[in-house]
């Protein structure tokens, strides 16, 4: 199937031919007729399967025949609400690419830089507003920006806006949009919470499943180190002498971690960068569009700050950590490979993590190939299943009280700050 047999058009079928797109994706053939045919629709997908131009294409559509668009000020009538400001920067740019032809004008909104700007392009009008929950909801708050309008609304990446703490946030947003609207839900995973939160905002919803989190792309393959932990800074050197590996996306599972790989690589004149949710929006902007550019050869990411990250032809990614998600690891490897691209893994494991490891292989029914011969090979023994549990509880616990210290520490500096707020 090509794009037009999805009745798209001209003007969205031009700009798709300047990015080069002349098929939809699988996500994109099963959900656009739907979204033409003003269904809402619930669908479960992984990032890197193309759901961006799933929605966008079509919300683009129905506005472009809205013949109201252009007389008077503009007044927002789609709203998408996305976790991370990287995200919301990435769906902005696809909007602008797809509706290169039409009239149609859309603007990003995020905290972490100063609301100025946004403020002044709320204020000469737009009709595409693509929102992190915290700076929307400030910004309506202040007056500057009203829901009344909304045609079409997007909840995009459900899963992590939950486990970001947004929960409360979104549901204040729900609750300010208009009863008669169009609505679309996406979540690469449908726990409990996710499938009942879908309920509050959908109405008779077609289901849409493609890619499920338990899949990994064929194209990728998966490379196993195991190392104690003690080594691992030594052992990423060794693997990132391989030539092939000109340039790396590389997880690390906390913020002083990315900083602290960063440091030692620099040490050895290694060009690498780091974006976690410490950095401010300009660092992280300047490190990614390097990355891009080819100037960073490494870019170490968490994986809160790795959402909305899209590089072509990246092709391989390492596991400096392993989450203790199954799911997670799979929306790490999915970075690269992208659109049926060739992709390596490579995950770098310490006695304690083999555990993480075996669940990971449970849930994509794959075994991950084992790399031998190296010189830091793995001689430390991991914990018996008593002490893992008791450290894994002791981690929850200190992890909740950091954030409940920050939260307090934030409301006491900022009355208006609310919990989740990004």
């Amino acid at each position: 199937m090509k794009f037009e047999n999805l009745k798209l058009i001209p003007s969205i079928i031009k700009a798709l031919e300047d990015q080069n797109y002349t098929h939809p994706t699988s996500i994109q053939e099963k959900a656009i007729p739907l979204i033409l045919n003003n269904q809402d629709v619930l669908g479960s997908a992984q990032t890197g399967t193309g759901k961006t131009a799933a929605f966008a294409i079509p919300i683009i559509q129905h506005l472009a025949k809205d013949n109201k668009i252009t007389s008077g000020r503009r007044r927002v009538k789609s709203l998408i609400v996305t976790p991370t400001r990287e995200l919301a920067i990435q769906i902005g740019e696809s909007f602008t690419a797809y509706a290169k032809y039409t009239q149609i004008k859309n603007t990003v909104i995020f905290g972490g830089v100063k609301q100025g700007a946004q403020v002044n392009a709320m204020h000469r009008g737009v009709d595409v507003l693509v929102a992190t929950p915290g700076r929307l909801l400030d910004l309506m708050n202040q007056g500057f920006i009203s829901l009344n309008d909304i045609q079409y609304f997007v909840l995009d990446e459900a899963d992590r806006m939950l486990d970001m703490g947004f929960i409360h946030d979104i549901k204040k947003i729900i609750a300010k949009l208009p009863k008669q609207r169009q609505s679309l839900f996406f979540s690469a995973t449908m726990p409990k919470n996710i499938v009942e939160l879908s309920r509050q905002i959908l109405k008779n919803p077609q289901k849409i499943a493609v890619n499920p989190v338990s899949s990994t792309a064929e194209t990728i393959q998966q490379f196993l180190y195991k190392t104690n932990k003690s080594n691992k800074p030594a052992l990423l050197l060794h693997i990132l002498k391989d030539p092939k590996i000109e340039q790396v996306l590389v997880f690390s599972r906390t913020k002083h971690g990315s900083d602290r790989i960063v440091r030692n690589l620099k040490k050895k004149d290694i060009n690498s960068a780091a974006i976690h949710g410490d950095k401010s929006q300009n660092q992280r902007q300047r490190a990614l569009k390097e990355f891009k550019q080819g100037k960073v050869n490494v870019l170490v990411a968490t994986d809160i700050a790795a959402r909305g990250i899209d590089i072509d032809k990246l092709q391989h990614v390492i596991n400096y950590d392993i989450p203790n998600e199954s799911e997670t690891y799979v929306h790490r490897i999915g970075r690269c490979g992208r659109a049926g691209e060739d992709g390596v893994s490579i995950s770098i494991c310490d006695a304690e993590e083999l555990a993480y490891i075996r669940d990971i292989e449970k849930l994509t029914k794959q075994s991950i190939s084992i790399i031998d011969d190296h010189p830091f090979p793995q001689t430390d023994k991991p914990m018996t299943a008593a002490e893992k549990k008791q450290f894994e509880k002791e981690k929850q616990r200190k992890k909740q009280e950091f954030f409940a210290n920050r939260n307090k520490k934030r409301g006491a500096q900022n009355p208006g700050f609310r919990r989740g707020r990004r």
